[in-house]
């Protein structure tokens, strides 16, 4: 009689932190995602009759303009990724292995600070300092480095240093929380045995960090994808990423269709990406995932 009752409370536990939890999926993502499958299918006749279609998702393709901003949101996202990683991997060294536990606590609230604040200060923040009245080239001219003011922004150049910002943090948690494991002795018995930071770093260090490094990358590259307000504030109108094409889709052409096909790409295309990284670094998803 106990064990029965027992296994009623779970249950009614159970079901009363799921449905919260499955309401909020379904009415958040699964159900607004159907509705962008429905309407890319469908386009409208002459009459505004609304009709089935392959048409929307083939001008994806026979249109160069559309895959090739998508191909260059690619491989700046990657871009952004690498950097990311490049910063990531010695900042969680140095939090994780060589400050004691004693700051560990406040430099990670000191690293975490700048994403207190809402996206868009921050990278008003950097607009601020790269323009040409800005910090960066009023110190160039004071100083006498230069003599007339830099064009820093509205380049590529400034938005995937922006991009690497506004996600660096996404890179440098997974890592920090995968490489507090790693034993310290293996490090010391690689400098006994005589082998260099270099050599220390490619064969103890990063194969160690492996499952953070993909799970801080799927993120950062996930969210560069996706990122719509960076590109377009520090990019300027040649940007040409690929989520301003949805954008103009939906509000400046008012083609819903068009546009929620334009979406559906972007997520299974950046998924598939995501898979074939899997695949080559011989990752599992939920191995990712739980570390």
């Amino acid at each position: 009689m106990k064990n029965s009752s027992e296994k009623n409370k779970l249950k009614w536990h159970f079901w009363i932190f799921f449905i919260p939890v499955f309401l909020w999926i379904l009415l958040m993502f699964i159900l607004p995602h159907a509705d962008l499958v429905r309407l890319s299918f469908l386009t409208s006749d002459f009459v505004g009759k609304a009709v089935p279609t392959f048409q929307n998702y083939t001008n994806f393709f026979t249109e160069p303009i559309y895959w090739l901003t998508f191909v260059r949101t690619a491989v700046f996202s990657i871009v952004v990724t690498l950097i990311d990683l490049a910063i990531a991997l010695p900042v969680a060294f140095f939090i994780a292995k060589v400050i004691g536990v004693r700051y560990r606590g406040l430099i990670l609230i000191l690293t975490m600070l700048p994403f207190w604040v809402s996206g868009m200060i921050r990278v008003y923040g950097w607009i601020t300092m790269l323009r040409e009245s800005g910090v960066v080239n009023s110190f160039l001219i004071k100083t006498g480095i230069a003599d007339t003011p830099f064009q820093m922004i509205y380049n590529d150049a400034s938005m995937v240093l922006c991009l690497s910002y506004v996600t660096i943090l996404y890179m440098i948690i997974p890592i920090i929380g995968v490489m507090d494991s790693l034993d310290d002795s293996l490090i010391e018995a690689a400098y006994d045995l005589g082998a260099n930071k270099l050599l220390i770093w490619f064969k103890i260090i990063i194969p160690h960090c492996v499952p953070g490094i993909i799970s801080g990358s799927i993120v950062v590259f996930m969210y560069a994808m996706g990122s719509y307000l960076t590109p377009a504030l520090v990019g300027g109108k040649n940007s040409l990423w690929f989520t301003q094409q949805i954008y103009n889709q939906f509000i400046h052409y008012f083609n819903w269709n068009q546009g929620a096909a334009f979406g559906m790409l972007l997520l299974v295309l950046s998924s598939l990406i995501i898979i074939i990284t899997l695949k080559l670094s011989k990752q599992k998803l939920n191995e990712v995932v739980a570390k």
